[in-house]
């Protein structure tokens, strides 16, 4: 049993992450008291009405009031100005985090405002869905998931404890954790998951536009693979605007990178290189199958901590 970690929980933003973080945490038992505050008056009320927080607080200041871990999950480019907000509220020794898929931008704003005598640690939990809302949010949200930490550079016994600290939390809610820079990160993201976020929400754009000519056929007969592919098109706008606007310089990189290979996979169709093309698609399936493989095997419990630099 790991016990009470935080004897109190604010979290700044409750939607989809921030809701499944609170139960998460509820059910583990690393949590004793929560407090949230949500920017929406909407979400606020739908988080009293739902009733898995004690507090929902009329503003940010009064949720982090006497908090031992605050954790950020609004948009990522409104966490620096969120961040600042409370800094003079931060309960000296209260561990500040985040949910946020760019970290780079965060590790910045939190250097900028968060006090010294507190412990700024970036964090992402690689999980979700096309939901959204404090409603969307579940307990399981976060087995069998990555949560990367991208601590700052302090050497400082008091903020090993604190990191070592925030590990078991997350290991609690049933992630594997990884230690990594933040650049690092946010690079692995732009390629795992921005790129392809970015892709989508394009096809489905191009798909709309057809649909004026073809009367609805593009939409109406779409084939599975259509809609698997664009599901995650249907996730938070604003959340996704701030990704791409905050992590600008390593998605521009990879959709160089993907850009050329695009070009050279229509090179091949228009010159009917086949073989070239047969190669593609057998060297891809197999990564893919990797990739599933790797997943199920990442899905087994009894997860440990691991360190990327």
């Amino acid at each position: 049993m790991t016990g009470v970690l935080y004897q109190k929980l604010a979290v700044i933003g409750c939607g989809l992450i921030g809701s499944s973080v609170i139960r998460a945490a509820r059910t583990a038992g690393v949590v004793g008291e929560v407090s949230v505050y949500d920017a929406s008056p909407a979400a606020r009320a739908k988080i009293a009405e739902l009733g898995f927080a004690d507090t929902v607080a009329d503003d940010p200041v009064q949720a982090v009031e006497g908090a031992d871990l605050v954790i950020f999950a609004a948009p990522p480019l409104a966490i620096g100005t969120a961040a600042e907000q409370v800094a003079g509220a931060l309960k000296p020794g209260c561990t500040v985090s985040d949910v946020g898929s760019v970290k780079a931008a965060v590790s910045e704003a939190f250097a900028k405002v968060v006090p010294p005598t507190c412990f700024a640690i970036p964090g992402h939990p690689i999980a979700g869905s096309e939901q959204s809302g404090p409603e969307a949010g579940f307990g399981e949200m976060f087995q069998g998931r990555w949560c990367i930490l991208t601590p700052q550079a302090r050497t400082d016994a008091a903020y090993a404890e604190a990191v070592e600290r925030l590990t078991d939390f997350w290991l609690a809610l049933g992630s594997q954790v990884e230690i990594m820079d933040d650049k690092h990160h946010d690079l692995v993201l732009a390629v795992t998951s921005h790129l392809p976020h970015l892709i989508a929400y394009n096809i489905v754009g191009t798909a709309a536009d057809l649909e004026e000519v073809t009367r609805g056929e593009v939409i109406k007969y779409s084939a599975g693979g259509f809609r698997d592919f664009t599901r995650i098109a249907a996730s938070d706008p604003i959340m996704w605007r701030d990704v791409f606007l905050a992590n600008k310089d390593a998605v521009l990189e990879m959709l160089g990178r993907f850009t050329e290979d695009l070009q050279a996979l229509s090179r091949a169709i228009r010159w009917g290189e086949g073989d070239k093309l047969q190669e593609l698609f057998t060297r891809t399936r197999d990564i893919r199958r990797s990739i599933i493989t790797a997943g199920q095997e990442s899905a087994e419990p009894n997860f440990g901590r691991n360190r990327k630099g």
